[in-house]
């Protein structure tokens, strides 16, 4: 059985919290670890979130409880009223994450059924324990970044596959590529944007991601790359522009590959659609087929570069 990070985090604020609020004689001390079970999540940020929900969430129930029972009498049916009024509150103001520790608290107000400062105080520890412990444990993160480095491995390698086999199908039109690579692209880069997220959200001073932005570009990329795809397909004929394209997605992954910039590809290019355009009109359907679906590839292939 293995125990994550995350788990013994919370057992350990847990337990911490539990033993500061009992250290220090409160009431009800248990609610303490209830809420840093609550408020450790997966990043700073929610954890932060969370926290702060649940403080404003409790405070409300507390004094909102007070004052309904003290009006209506400590009956069950208190609950029925409190609960009618309290729940939209808290999605209106947008801390519904804490209703569940504040339904604690207002167990709490119920069980001591009378009115008294000291009570208010005890309660307002036992929170501010609570999230404060929560806060403290899930503070250190570990690092991922050599997770994400794995990610952008695979995205590059699998994006230079696909340019490989689209390169190799436009200057020799024939290939055995059953187009995996795409579908692998996909779910490797909807798999690293989460951990990216994640990473970013660990980052709160971090004012931009490069993990983040890089694997937004690369999705950009793969969307075009999808797009391309049929139009590659749709090419039955060895045409000389096709040959001329084809190199170029090479060159392309060449320069990619090796991580140095390109500036000439686009100028390149431009000078193959400028050469297509001097080229007499087609005879045949097929040829007007072909040449119309090397067009397309033409024009995400420039919306590809736009990316680099």
């Amino acid at each position: 059985m293995k125990i994550g990070f995350r788990t013994l985090k919370t057992a350990v604020g847990v337990a911490l919290s539990v033993f500061i609020a009992q250290s220090l004689g409160l009431q009800y001390f248990t609610a303490a670890g209830i809420l840093t079970l609550l408020c450790i999540q997966k990043s700073r940020k929610q954890s932060f979130q969370a926290a702060l929900s649940r403080l404003f969430a409790c405070l409300i129930s507390l004094f909102a409880s007070t004052l309904l029972f003290e009006a209506i009498g400590y009956g069950a049916y208190g609950f029925l009223v409190l609960l009618l009024f309290f729940i939209p509150l808290t999605v209106r103001l947008r801390i519904q994450q804490g209703i569940a520790s504040s339904i604690v608290i207002v167990m709490h107000v119920y069980m001591h059924s009378q009115w008294e400062w000291s009570f208010f105080l005890n309660e307002i520890c036992v929170i501010l324990i609570g999230l404060g412990v929560a806060l403290a444990v899930n503070w250190y993160m570990p690092s991922i970044d050599k997770e994400l480095n794995r990610y952008k491995d695979q995205v590059d390698g699998l994006i230079a596959a696909i340019l490989k086999e689209v390169s190799l199908y436009l200057k020799e039109g024939r290939t055995q590529w059953d187009g995996k690579e795409l579908l692998l692209l996909g779910d490797t880069l909807r798999k690293a944007s989460e951990l990216a997220l994640l990473d970013d959200e660990n980052s709160l001073h971090r004012k931009d991601n490069s993990y983040r932005y890089y694997f937004e570009e690369k999705r950009r990329q793969y969307e075009i790359l999808d797009r391309m795809l049929p139009a590659v397909s749709g090419i039955s004929i060895q045409l000389e522009q096709g040959f001329r394209i084809g190199e170029l997605i090479e060159e392309m992954n060449a320069h990619m590959s090796s991580g140095i910039s390109s500036p000439h590809l686009r100028e390149k290019l431009r000078g193959i659609r400028d050469y297509h355009k001097l080229l007499p009109m087609p005879v045949t359907r097929d040829e007007f087929e072909n040449r119309a679906s090397l067009y397309a590839v033409a024009n995400e292939l420039e919306r590809f570069m736009e990316t680099l």
